[in-house]
């Protein structure tokens, strides 16, 4: 199965990628990862992805966009957990529900509010 592949270089990078905060440049990184991938591990990638681009979305103080993505990203990886291809799939799940929970509480007129360390990290076990 490919979950018990070790990761390939692109995800390593879009990884590092995310917990540098460089979400922009991780959605690049990983979008082409998993555009280029045929097998379902694609959804992992994808995942982690739509994850990052909350937070870019976040940066921007877009409510709408924060929520989508991090209601969306999760839905992708949970059929990967508890890890895959090394990354531990259930706490980057767990960290995001919250992180959406805190933007859901703070509403569309308090991101500015948001502790951004509440941003969760993608581990590698």
């Amino acid at each position: 199965m490919s979950c018990d592949e070790p990761p390939p270089p692109q995800l390593l990078d879009g990884i590092a990628q995310f917990n540098r905060g460089e979400f922009f440049e991780q959605h690049e990184t990983l979008e082409l990862l998993w555009r280029a991938e045929r097998r379902d591990v694609r959804y992992l990638y994808q995942g982690i992805l739509q994850i990052g681009v909350a937070f870019h979305h976040l940066r921007r103080l877009n409510h709408h966009g924060t929520v989508y993505m991090l209601t969306r990203g999760p839905k992708y990886l949970a059929p990967f957990a508890p890890r895959c291809q090394r990354v531990d799939v259930a706490s980057l799940v767990r960290d995001a529900a919250a992180a959406l929970r805190e933007v859901e509480r703070l509403g569309p007129g308090r991101l500015v509010e948001f502790d951004w360390a509440l941003v969760p990290r993608v581990r590698l076990v």
